[in-house]
């Protein structure tokens, strides 16, 4: 479980550099400032939550059990969050109407916090040596 949080951890912090990237230098001239601002808020969020995974494969303080719970907490907040907010700040470059599927930006918020929300609990009830 620990390679799992370390390798997706480092996955989602390299693509979110890449997006960032490509955001600031790609879709400049396509999409407006403000469109632009959503698109590194996914970002911005993406990156936090691969620095998370990496703490969280690091740490003994919680069990492989909860980090499991942990892991697909964070991962699918972060495809659903993330994910739908550039699909929402790229919606004028595709056929694709995200604007239909916006609904699970809180969605994946919601799985997020609950992934912090566990890792909250697990670091509470450790027993210290």
């Amino acid at each position: 479980m620990n390679k799992k949080l370390l390798i997706t951890g480092s996955i989602l912090g390299m693509l979110g550099i890449i997006l960032g990237a490509f955001a600031a230098h790609g879709l400049k001239a396509l999409i407006s400032t403000a469109a632009i601002a959503t698109f590194e808020t996914g970002v911005r969020y993406q990156i936090y939550h691969a620095f998370f995974l990496l703490f969280l494969g690091n740490t003994t303080m919680v069990s492989l059990k909860m980090k499991s719970y942990i892991f697909y907490c964070i991962l699918f907040g972060v495809l659903l969050f993330s994910g739908s907010i550039y699909g929402l700040a790229t919606n004028v470059l595709t056929v694709i109407d995200f604007k239909t599927i916006g609904f699970v930006t809180p969605i994946g918020g919601l799985g997020l916090i609950c992934g912090w929300g566990l890792l909250l609990w697990a670091v509470y009830k450790h027993k210290v040596n």
